[in-house]
């Protein structure tokens, strides 16, 4: 089971501008790469958060959604402005726990579905205590310890 370990508010200071390579990068054989392939700078604030005050980031626990790339320990960034939709990903507290799930709604019926489909499909009924947080729109972790 995937859920919510940590919550972090966002919010915008000092722009943190990194180069950015123009270009692709190949997985396979390389390239010749010289420094005049440096485009711009980037800031992953501007790439990541939309709507500042409405965003915040989550560090999860569990591997219940592993196969769209979500491990223990990663940090979600998670909009509040957005609606969720069927087949989004979204942050929902579920009777008190706030899990990661895809949303899926199928007729007038609702679910919340852990990716792969091995685990548990939660339905919402009326009896259900259930809110939807937000959506998840990235997924960031690091690759040292995989």
């Amino acid at each position: 089971m995937l859920k919510v370990a940590s919550i972090h508010p966002a919010h915008r200071g000092d722009a943190l501008e990194l180069p950015i390579f123009f270009g692709s990068v190949r997985a396979g054989f390389p390239t010749p790469a010289a420094d005049d392939h440096f485009e711009t700078k980037l800031d992953l604030n501007a790439m990541l958060v939309k709507q500042p005050s409405a965003t915040f980031f989550v560090r999860v626990e569990g591997d219940a959604m592993h196969d769209v790339g979500m491990w223990s320990g990663d940090l979600l960034v998670v909009d509040r402005s957005l609606t969720a939709v069927d087949r989004s990903i979204v942050i929902a507290s579920l009777d008190g726990d706030l899990l990661v799930r895809r949303l899926r709604r199928v007729g007038k019926r609702t679910f919340l579905e852990p990716e792969p489909n091995e685990g548990e499909s939660i339905e919402i009924t009326a009896e259900t205590n259930f809110e939807v947080w937000g959506v998840v729109t990235y997924v960031i972790h690091s690759l040292e310890n995989r």
